[in-house]
């Protein structure tokens, strides 16, 4: 067993399928598998967390248990309440149904789930399986390729070079589990998201539902996107820090500097 004890969660509920692949290629990497996830689907609830609300705890079975809050608080309550003594070795976000990449991965509960572990002080990596029809998700190969793909980034001295600095996003690409490539470490790129509109919900007058539609751009060579579209194991490292440095040396011009 390469770990002792594992946190696991995801940002589709506490019965996603993706949180029972998971499952299973956590119980072969360690030996105890702990699972904390939302008591239903978050997803879409990036890193937040529930600061002005009770949060209500409940057992699903032996070191399960079900979270009435964000996958954040999943997190926290797995390395600060449920294993406050043992805390684990590693904590696992996902599998997400669908992928998580560009643009996305500021909105995403798999994501903001891994970023919260590492706030905590504890590796974490996000992995999201994509697909290109929502009922035809390819599953097997998620769960064919993650434990290999987990252990080579959990080597020691793999996980010395990120632990402290980044949560890991890793995403599984839409081909059979043979036809996968090698995990490929990825650049962000822009990724599908183009933005969102706002639905209006047919006959519920003042009823409306969010609706995402996709981006325009072309990812260049290295992303993300490019390495699922070649059949690749994207690797992306995500940090807190988020200054464009453009940016900033543009508006140095007119804004005094620190």
């Amino acid at each position: 067993m390469l770990f002792e004890r594992v946190l696991l969660t995801n940002d589709d509920g506490i019965d996603a399928p993706g949180l029972l692949v998971l499952e299973r290629v956590a119980a072969v990497l360690a030996r105890e598998v702990w699972v904390v996830a939302p008591s239903r689907d978050r997803s879409g609830v990036s890193h937040a967390l529930s600061f002005h609300a009770e949060i209500a705890l409940a057992g699903h079975g032996p070191r399960r248990f079900a979270v009435d809050g964000t996958p954040g608080d999943c997190v926290v309550m797995g390395v600060r309440h449920i294993l406050r003594d043992t805390p684990p070795d590693l904590v696992l976000s996902g599998i997400n149904r669908g992928s998580n990449i560009g643009r996305e991965t500021v909105f995403s509960g798999t994501v903001g789930a891994a970023m919260t572990g590492l706030l905590l002080g504890v590796p974490s990596i996000a992995l999201s399986q994509s697909f290109r029809h929502p009922d035809l998700v390819r599953w097997e190969t998620a769960e064919a390729l993650a434990s290999d793909t987990i252990a080579a980034l959990a080597a020691p001295d793999v996980l010395a070079l990120w632990r402290d600095c980044a949560c890991l996003n890793v995403n599984f690409p839409n081909c059979a589990p043979e036809r996968a490539g090698l995990p490929t470490l990825a650049q962000q790129g822009p990724g599908l998201l183009g933005g969102f509109d706002m639905e209006a919900v047919q006959d519920a007058p003042h009823r409306f539902r969010l609706k995402p539609f996709r981006s325009v751009q072309v990812d260049q060579a290295g992303s993300e996107a490019a390495v699922l579209a070649a059949h690749g194991i994207a690797v992306t490292p995500l940090r807190f820090e988020r200054t464009d440095e453009a940016c900033f040396g543009r508006l140095l011009d007119v804004l005094p500097g620190v």
